[in-house]
């Protein structure tokens, strides 16, 4: 039988903490941001994060940032998709990945942690890997032995260029996994 809730739970992955705010590995946080401000809401102080709640064409979108630092993010998406009962499939989880260039997207119904701490842990917690992600291209443009600075550095004056056109782009994904459905939001966005 086929999945009929309208609660959507998006997870956007970043650090808390002002040193963190502007770094690559904080576009989880930032896409969140972008679409909060867009809207007008605001975030909450909730259990385990901040939350903002986002209503459109008759879908609830909970816009989760864990603050429980990257590496026990799966935490945060466990204890919200319990509390407001929203099934694996409704789960968008947002992370930075190095193995794609400045503001590539990739949505995917499953996949690897590919590396990346705040995947890992999710897929520990979650006990599966099968739940959408929406990797956002930060490109590995650093030297051998360099990628933590690099990840946790603030983005270069052409990335900020370019960064809003990208984060407009990254709300319209998210309105489209709630609304249109993960196939064609794949199709749509993937490769944009």
């Amino acid at each position: 039988m086929k999945n009929v809730s309208n609660k959507y739970l998006i997870a956007g992955l970043g650090n808390i903490g002002a040193e963190y705010v502007n770094t690559r590995h904080n576009i989880g946080f930032k896409i969140l941001d972008f679409l909060a401000k867009q809207e007008s809401l605001s975030f909450e102080t909730v259990k385990l994060g901040a939350m903002a709640e986002y209503k459109f064409k008759g879908r609830t979108f909970f816009l989760l940032k864990p603050n429980t630092y990257m590496n026990l993010s799966g935490k945060a998406v466990q204890y919200w998709m319990d509390k407001e009962n929203i099934p694996l499939e409704n789960l968008l989880v947002i992370t930075d990945d190095l193995n794609l260039p400045f503001g590539a997207i990739r949505i995917k119904p499953k996949g690897s942690d590919g590396g990346h701490n705040g995947l890992k842990n999710i897929n520990l917690v979650l006990n599966t890997q099968n739940y959408t992600r929406f990797r956002f291209g930060i490109s590995d443009e650093f030297k051998k032995g360099q990628q933590v600075n690099y990840v946790l550095a603030d983005w270069d004056d052409n990335e900020k260029a370019k960064l809003p056109e990208r984060l407009e782009l990254a709300s319209e994904i998210i309105r489209s996994f709630g609304t249109a459905g993960l196939e064609i939001t794949m199709t749509s966005f993937n490769g944009k």
